[in-house]
Parts: structure tokens; C-alpha cells; sequence
């Protein structure tokens, strides 16, 4: 079992190289790190040797991320979200109904979002050397603080896959092979062809906005981490961490220094990873469907409509709002939202595919009615919701509601946690100030959508 065809998945106007490797009773997609290429990691023996490993235990899927190695290069920074639809492509061009997602270092935080908001997907996790937030604060004290990830994306134009940039690299990628002459000549050629000098500073700028804290525990589904108890490009605390905090998860603490997976004891990564995946598997068989997911909420709300409706009398008032509701569902078919409930002149929708087009939907609804001389207030949150009777309820829907309450009449209103997860949207904020929502215990940040009034 080595390199197979390399072939292209379309996820939207993206082409996403990917490879099928190897046969069995379930899918196994592996989400690389910052930067790959499917034909030259076949190159390197170690690779090659995790790679077959992996593709005895499961039909193995490998892919380039959008921007890197044989995929598209994009001129923006791809999004936490774009990524996950990135993986439903390939998954659907591969035939996969449902996988067990394996994500190393910078594919950990994707990996478990994709796990938490498509568990229909997905029916086990896997995190190797995976990290939550990429910046430093007070409960991540171990990651880079921003200035020391501005003095690194400094360097990147001039060096980038320099002799002297790639042994900086591999002294926290692989230090147990930085001194090795071939491996340095390789690793050149690796990251010369896997991520341009732009590419790369675009990733290292959205690994610093990445935080999925807010996720771990909606996460559904069997997961296993990973961590080596030196490794010098995550901290063993970010394992410790994501164990403590996803529901059930297994934890497997192993020795060694090198943050890629393929050197060191690999051995001991796949073994924990065979074990756990066939023992998942034999669960998920037999396992009912879903009953939480991660969903992203939006409450909608007309502002002054008593007033309005005194103004214009009962009938032209309900012809008002009649556009006024067509425009709202005819944006929420634009954007993939679902709506779950209206009542008077307020609408109540999920079912995005990301907290991003829930906000694009957000605002979009906003310009529309304003046109008709009308203004909605709209408010959103990301958070962990019970399905019943195939619809969505919880503690989430709640907050969404209370976050749309808060806004002013024009604003697109969203909750800390859908901020966090839009990292390299494009989208920009405002910081509204910490606020009490009643019933909720606690104090929230909210933040106004850029653009809204």
C-alpha cells in the first residue's frame, strides 16, 4: 500500500487534492497539520510507513488542505469553517458516508469542531499533538503570546524554506532529526512544495485567532488524545486539557520530544489509535443516532412593530409583514439556515453549516428589510443543543435569544463563543462589553458584526 492516484474533490470553486488508501470495514480521514503534500510525503519513509499503518487499520483518506500542497492556493485565510466543508468534499467524493477523523497539530482544533457539529459524520476522533487556542491568555499560558507570533510572521517572506528557517523548524517539528543532514535536505523540499511564503503566513495568523474551547464539551462522539509528554510544538498541557475536558474522552500520555507523529515511537501513537478505533467501531454499530449537536442559533426580532402596526392600520400591516417574512426565509435558504420557528414578527433558525454563513445570513436579512423602511435586531450563539423530535432545544437556544435582546435596532449581535470560531471569516467585530442575560448564569461578551448598525 503505497501512493495511489491523486484525485480532486470540488468544495465550492476549491479544487482539494485528496488519496484512498488501502481497504477495511470503516473510513479513516486524516487532517494534516499546517502544511502537506500527498506525493512527496510518500517520499519519506517514515511517512509512508504511518501512512500503511493507518490504511491497515481502515480504508485511510488523505488530503492537502485549500492553499496548500496539491490543493488550490487561496488568496484568503481559510476559516475553521471552510475547512470542515473542505472535509464533507472530500468525504463525499470518496464515497464516505461516516469516518473516524485523525487530526494532528493544527488539524486537532478543525477535527474537533467537525466532531462536535456533524457527529452524522463522524463517529470517533482522534487528536495527536492537537492544541484548543493558538494565542496565549491566563488559561492557556503555555501558547505563543501575539507578539511573539508577529515576530515569527515576520521572518516567513524573507526565509521561508531557507536551510536556516527549516532546522528552526524542525527543531520543534522533529528535533530528534534536526542534525540530520538527508533529513534536512528533505524537509527543504517538503515545505518549499507544501506551503508558499504567503500561504504560510496566513496559516500562522489564523492558528493565532483559533480558539475551540468553547467546544470540547459538545463533543458527541468516541475521542481519543494523543500527546507526547516533551513535544516541543504543543504543549502536553493542551492534551491534558482537551481530556479533562471532552466528555469520556481516553487520554494517552506517551514520552518523546518530536511533535510529528511519524518520528519518535510511532509505534506506540498507532497501537493506542488501533486499539481505540476498533473498539469504537464495534460501539458505533450499535449505536443509536445522535441526540446533542453543535448548532449555531439565530434569533431575528422587528423593532418597534407595535408602533408600526398602530401607524398602518391591521391590514396594511400584515401585508408589511408577509414581505417582511419572505424575505427573512428567502435568506435563510441563501445561506443554509433552517428556520425552526416564528411567532408574530420574530424568526427563530439554525441549521448552518458554520457560525460564518449564520452571520452573513444575519446581516443579509438586516439590509433586506430594511428596504422596506423596517429594522431587525438579530442575535446569535454557538453552543451545544439536545435534539428532540428532530428539533433543536438547550441552554444555547436560550442565550441566542437573550444575545438578540441585547442588540439595537439594524445590529447583528453575537455571543464570545460564535466570535472565536469565525477566526479567518473575514468578519470583523465590536466589542459590546460583558453583560448579565437573564436566567444565564454568569457574565457574557458580546460583540457587534462590522457593518451592522
Amino acid at each position: 500500500m503505497d501512493a495511489t492516484e491523486v484525485r480532486y474533490a470540488k468544495s465550492g470553486d476549491v479544487s482539494i487534492a485528496y488519496q484512498v488508501v488501502g481497504e477495511g470495514s470503516f473510513d479513516i480521514v486524516y487532517v494534516p497539520g499546517s502544511f502537506s503534500n500527498l506525493e512527496l510525503s510518500w517520499t519519506n519513509p517514515r511517512i509512508a510507513a504511518f501512512y500503511r499503518r493507518l490504511a491497515s487499520i481502515g480504508r485511510l483518506i488523505l488530503f492537502d488542505k485549500r492553499g496548500t500542497g496539491l490543493s488550490d492556493r487561496v488568496a484568503d485565510i481559510p476559516s475553521l469553517e471552510t475547512r470542515m466543508e473542505d472535509v464533507r468534499a472530500v468525504m463525499d467524493a470518496a464515497a464516505s458516508e461516516r469516518a473516524a477523523i485523525f487530526g494532528i497539530s493544527e488539524g486537532g482544533p478543525m477535527t474537533l469542531l467537525f466532531a462536535a457539529t456533524y457527529p452524522d459524520r463522524a463517529w470517533a476522533a482522534v487528536i495527536y499533538g492537537g492544541f484548543v487556542r493558538g494565542t496565549w491568555s491566563p488559561e492557556f499560558p503555555y501558547e505563543p503570546t501575539v507578539a511573539e507570533y508577529d515576530q515569527s510572521i515576520a521572518t516567513i517572506p524573507q526565509s521561508w524554506a531557507s536551510r536556516e528557517q527549516v532546522v528552526r523548524t524542525m527543531q520543534w517539528l522533529v528535533p530528534s532529526a534536526a542534525d540530520d543532514e538527508d533529513e534536512i535536505a528533505w524537509w527543504e523540499r517538503y515545505l518549499r512544495q507544501s506551503v508558499s511564503p504567503g500561504a504560510a503566513v496566513a496559516l500562522t495568523r489564523m492558528r493565532a485567532d483559533i480558539d475551540v474551547s468553547a467546544v470540547l464539551p459538545a463533543i458527541p462522539i468516541p475521542t481519543l488524545i494523543v500527546h507526547r509528554d516533551r513535544d516541543q510544538g504543543s504543549d502536553v498541557r493542551a492534551g491534558r486539557y482537551m481530556a479533562a475536558k471532552i466528555p469520556g474522552a481516553r487520554y494517552v500520555e506517551l514520552p518523546g520530544i518530536d511533535h510529528a507523529p511519524w518520528y519518535g515511537d510511532s509505534d506506540e501513537i498507532l497501537d493506542a489509535t488501533d486499539d481505540f478505533l476498533l473498539e469504537a467501531w464495534e460501539d458505533a454499530e450499535n449505536a443509536s443516532e445522535p441526540d446533542r449537536i453543535l448548532a449555531t442559533i439565530l434569533f431575528t426580532d422587528l423593532v418597534d412593530s407595535t408602533a408600526k402596526a398602530v401607524e398602518l392600520g391591521d391590514r396594511a400591516w400584515r401585508e408589511l409583514l408577509t414581505r417582511h417574512n419572505e424575505r427573512v426565509r428567502r435568506q435563510l435558504v441563501r445561506f443554509r439556515g433552517r428556520e425552526v420557528d416564528s411567532a408574530g414578527d420574530g424568526f427563530f433558525a439554525s441549521g448552518f453549516d458554520g457560525p460564518a454563513r449564520a452571520i452573513r445570513c444575519a446581516c443579509a436579512i438586516v439590509d433586506s428589510v430594511r428596504e422596506l423602511g423596517l429594522d431587525v435586531r438579530a442575535g446569535l450563539h454557538t453552543g451545544e443543543c439536545e435534539l428532540v423530535d428532530g428539533k433543536i432545544a438547550g441552554i444555547a437556544v436560550n442565550i441566542g435569544a437573550r444575545v438578540a435582546g441585547r442588540a439595537g435596532p439594524g445590529e447583528v449581535l453575537v455571543s464570545s463563543t460564535v466570535k472565536d470560531l469565525v477566526a479567518g471569516s473575514g468578519l470583523g467585530f465590536r466589542d459590546r462589553g460583558s453583560h448579565e442575560l437573564k436566567g444565564i448564569p454568569g457574565e457574557w461578551r458580546l460583540y457587534a458584526v462590522d457593518g451592522s448598525a
